[in-house]
């Protein structure tokens, strides 16, 4: 379905894309493949377990940023690959995954990340939940940019 918007509810184990349009919605979910689970927080001491920049990378522990170095590329680039042809996309979820997402599309799917006008946190809605909610911030959207 090729339509204008598009929300993704996504954590790291699953996304929920629900492509929408006046009249029309699609949702598709995706799972991760990935055999590794984020524990969350930080366990133990803080010490080399949490070093960061270009020697914690090195160790695969954290990002230069700070983030745990957990993500999915190829879960993302799948989640980028259902996007393809939306115009505006709200991007939301609980933690991290959301950001990550964000980040792989400004480095390997760059039409999606110039479509992404929006990241914003939210826990676990149903698919009709999150057509409303991005109903609501596109009309927020669409008149700040002048086209409502």
């Amino acid at each position: 379905m090729n339509t204008y918007h598009a929300i993704v509810w996504l954590d790291r184990t699953e996304a929920h894309v629900v492509m929408f349009d006046r009249e029309h919605i699609a949702a598709q979910k995706i799972k991760s493949r990935s055999t590794h689970k984020s524990t969350g927080g930080h366990v133990g001491s803080h010490g080399e377990r949490h070093a960061r920049g270009e020697v914690a990378s090195a160790r695969g522990g954290h990002t230069p940023g700070g983030g745990h170095n957990s993500s999915d590329q190829a879960y993302y680039h799948e989640v980028a690959e259902a996007l393809q042809g939306v115009h505006e996309i709200l991007v939301t979820g609980p933690a991290q995954a959301k950001e990550e997402f964000k980040a792989h599309c400004a480095r390997h799917d760059k039409q999606i990340d110039q479509a992404i006008v929006g990241v914003v946190p939210s826990d676990h809605p149903s698919d009709g939940q999150l057509v409303a909610m991005a109903r609501q911030y596109f009309l927020r959207h669409d008149k700040m940019q002048g086209q409502a």
